[in-house]
């Protein structure tokens, strides 16, 4: 029989590996090459100013608002 948690699916015979931890993982793996893969120099510009910078550097800032902002949403989620 399948053991549940609230709010967190099902997992048998007490595992702790779900498919969400699976998703973030290849998420942030395949994230994290396509950074190392991507480490020429651009030019950002934010209205007036303009600032050049490492392209990884970018990518990884614009991963990491991201992953943020997903987690505020997921936080402030109701219970099903």
């Amino acid at each position: 029989m399948a053991k549940t948690s609230p709010g967190r699916g099902t997992a048998e015979h007490g595992s702790w590996i779900t498919v969400r931890l699976i998703v973030i993982v290849v998420v942030i793996v395949l994230s994290v090459w396509f950074v190392l893969a991507n480490t020429g120099s651009t030019e950002i510009r934010f209205w007036i100013p303009k600032v050049e910078a490492p392209l990884w550097f970018v990518l990884a800032g614009a991963f990491l608002v991201g992953a943020l902002i997903g987690w505020l949403v997921g936080r402030n989620r109701r219970p099903r």
